[in-house]
């Protein structure tokens, strides 16, 4: 790519993004110029849709505003802020990057790009969305996205490095946090994984591929599984039960327990839920049978604040009209 086409490429795209761009709340210039508030919003958006996360975001930022106040925070707290995003580690390794800004950067986000890459849980994608948009660094920022922008504009399938190269040349501007943005925003709303709507788009005119790139990676299938758990709700309380901290997923978090093979017979309810790769058919039973089942009581005021996984808030909201 040519000096001309990328100036060519980065005037068109810019100016784009400045008239089109969504109004997020992390892009609020007082947040958008701090890393802690954009490094928030960066691990809640992965593998996760903006809608679902703008109500998490401000519920956190509210609660935890600062990398002191998540270094500190309790982590049933921590996971009850999460609750309903899923990809929980995420949550854990954020407070543990926290924890070490506080001991090893006396609690100042680090500015360095090679920094904040140590810090646990952030890669190469998150260190240059924080460097490049809360400091004004010349790095890029490569997601799914932005992958996807690269390789149709220059029809071919380029490798990872490939991709980062060119994205390398595109961020050597003089705003290359609004770049990164702008090439994130184009692929989130016009240049789609399906049906991309290259009529909208302002690099149709220098994109070698409209859309149509052969050999594209398609959708990787998920897997189905069939749960079945037991509601016990007395005086206005339900047993939940925690899962274990060696668990596989949702290590520590809050669920219904599971309805054994006495107990299910036709369901009050089956939920559909979707997490990571897994379509999950959630049946749910009454059941009296409490003697044989180990966990805790709890109040709807004590299931809000709690850890509870998402299915299980998605449950109790529908079963038993809490308001969580």
């Amino acid at each position: 790519m040519t000096l001309q086409r990328t100036a060519a490429l980065r005037r068109s795209l810019l100016r784009w993004f400045a008239a089109e761009q969504r109004p997020l709340p992390w892009r609020q210039p007082e947040r958008a110029g701090d890393p802690y508030c954009v490094w928030v919003s960066e691990i809640m958006l992965q593998q996760t849709r903006v809608s679902v996360v703008i109500p998490y975001y401000e519920r956190f930022l509210a609660q935890l505003p600062n990398v002191q106040n998540l270094a500190a925070a309790d982590e049933q707290q921590l996971l009850g802020l999460w609750s309903g995003l899923g990809y929980y580690r995420r949550a854990r390794q954020m407070q543990a990057a926290a924890r070490q800004i506080v001991s090893e950067h006396g609690g100042s986000f680090p500015r360095d790009y090679e920094q904040i890459l140590r810090l646990p849980g952030i890669g190469r994608y998150t260190a240059g969305a924080v460097a490049s948009i809360a400091f004004g660094t010349a790095v890029p920022a490569v997601d799914g996205n932005v992958v996807r922008v690269a390789r149709r504009l220059e029809g071919a399938l380029l490798s990872p490095r490939e991709v980062e190269e060119r994205a390398a040349v595109w961020a050597r501007c003089s705003r290359p946090g609004q770049w990164n943005q702008a090439l994130m925003e184009l692929g989130a709303t016009v240049c789609t994984p399906r049906q991309p709507r290259c009529q909208l788009c302002p690099l149709l005119t220098q994109c070698a591929s409209r859309g149509e790139l052969e050999g594209e990676r398609k959708k990787q299938e998920s897997t189905a599984l069939r749960e079945h758990y037991a509601l016990l709700h007395r005086r206005g309380r339900v047993l939940l039960r925690q899962r274990p901290a060696s668990a596989a997923r949702m290590a520590g978090m809050w669920e219904l327990p599971e309805a054994g093979p006495s107990e299910r017979a036709e369901p009050v309810h089956t939920f559909r839920h979707t997490i990571t790769r897994y379509r999950i058919e959630a049946n749910v039973y009454h059941s009296r049978e409490a003697r044989s089942k180990s966990g805790k009581w709890f109040t709807p005021q004590q299931a809000s604040a709690a850890a509870l996984t998402g299915l299980t808030r998605k449950i109790l909201r529908k079963s038993l009209q809490w308001d969580l």
